[in-house]
């Protein structure tokens, strides 16, 4: 796992990272380059001078040893120190993450950050670097990325990570209010029968059904008589 992911807060996921350009770790191990040339080169003059077993050749040798071996420790040394440093956006921060031993990391809140300035040199356009200036409002002020890849990349989504995180602060964070239930609707008041509801004709079939409850013993026929007096009345 990568030093970066495990600065992480919960719920903070890295957006993007990044490293520097190769050119960096060359110019920085620029001298252990010239260390292994002068030691090749050496090499080839004690070579060609196999048969000289004077104190100068052998002196020669040692010297060419040396070289080789500390131009060697060093290039390797350097790449080990450029891997391990590191430029990671999350949802929340920008950090750099350096040291292969002891660890050095430091961060910037994207909702300090007021703005960044890319610098692209021909070089930098057209092998694919430049540096970053990013402008905070915490104490350090600047925080530098130098001869970063793809950094015009890298900005693009250091200002999208910050207008999301901008947008999530001001999104609502409380439940929305629930509408009130509407009122149920008044029933409805009870209205007088329609005139002419008890016609002579509805009263009669009334009668005639109640007589067919009353013959086939679902009423009893003093039920019948006070119903049929009662619908009689209605007239």
């Amino acid at each position: 796992m990568a030093y970066v992911d495990s600065l992480l807060a919960d719920g903070e996921r890295v957006v993007r990272r990044a490293h520097q350009h190769w050119f960096i770790m060359a110019w920085n191990a620029r001298w252990a380059v010239a260390a292994v040339a002068v030691a090749l080169l050496g090499g080839i003059v004690r070579l060609l001078n196999l048969g000289d077993a004077g104190a100068a050749m052998f002196i020669l040798g040692w010297l060419v040893l040396i070289l080789l071996v500390v131009g060697i420790v060093t290039l390797a040394w350097g790449w080990i120190v450029y891997h391990y440093t590191e430029f990671a956006i999350t949802n929340r921060r920008l950090i750099q993450a350096a040291g292969v031993v002891n660890k050095r990391a430091s961060d910037s809140s994207l909702e300090k950050i007021n703005d960044a300035v890319l610098t692209e040199s021909v070089f930098g356009r057209l092998f694919g670097f430049g540096t970053l200036e990013v402008l905070t409002a915490s104490e350090t002020g600047t925080e530098t990325l130098r001869m970063l890849t793809d950094a015009k990349e890298f900005k693009k989504a250091m200002l999208d990570a910050k207008h999301e995180l901008e947008l999530d602060m001001t999104r609502p964070t409380a439940p929305p209010i629930r509408a009130a239930a509407p009122a149920p609707a008044p029933m409805p008041r009870p209205t007088s029968a329609a005139p002419g509801a008890d016609t002579p004709e509805a009263v009669a079939d009334a009668v005639v059904r109640l007589g067919e409850l009353r013959d086939r013993g679902l009423i009893t026929p003093d039920e019948f008589d006070a119903k049929k007096q009662e619908l009689l009345g209605r007239l």
